[in-house]
């Protein structure tokens, strides 16, 4: 027996369709973005003991999904400052971003590099990201206290600030 498709049904199975990753911006442009009189980008290498780890899961929930890249910006041999690639869940898939800070820890730009959720990309906004500008690890970084949320994207607005939180935490156990 050959089913038909009802119109209606068909269109609801369409519309509920997942939405394919986008890739706004590589990681090789938001550096550059960042720091554009970079001459190079030194990959760090993270060895985060137990006891770091409590730290930085501490200061901002959920905790990454992994281990961000971190690169230190360079002009020749002066440091510009530290570029990370971090990924969180949104809802239920990841934002992978990019935060650039200066030496002194204090944020410079958010990049969102990849969204994947049907809900939520309005945090590429310009005006959303430029509230981290100049935030350090001793500011709040919190949905509600110095970052307003956007509606219909709370979780994302809520997860990128946890992690942007987190990296500024994990800026001060970086070595120098």
């Amino acid at each position: 027996m050959t089913r038909a498709w009802h119109p209606v049904a068909l269109a609801g199975l369409l519309a509920a369709a997942p939405v394919a990753a986008v890739e706004y911006l590589g990681v090789e442009a938001a550096q550059k973005l960042a720091f554009p009189d970079a001459t190079s980008f030194a990959p760090v290498a993270l060895a985060l003991d137990a006891e770091a780890r409590a730290k930085l899961a501490a200061v901002a929930r959920p905790p990454g999904v992994r281990d961000p890249k971190v690169w230190r910006a360079l002009a020749g041999n002066r440091l510009l400052g530290s570029f990370f690639v971090d990924a969180v869940i949104g809802k239920q898939d990841y934002i992978v971003y990019a935060l650039a800070l200066d030496p002194q820890g204090r944020v410079l730009r958010l990049e969102v590099l990849e969204y994947r959720e049907t809900h939520g990309w309005e945090i590429r906004n310009e005006r959303w990201r430029a509230q981290f500008a100049g935030k350090s690890a001793a500011d709040a970084v919190q949905v509600g206290a110095d970052i307003a949320n956007i509606s219909g994207a709370t979780l994302s607005c809520r997860h990128v600030t946890d992690g942007v939180r987190r990296l500024l935490a994990l800026h001060a156990l970086l070595p120098a």
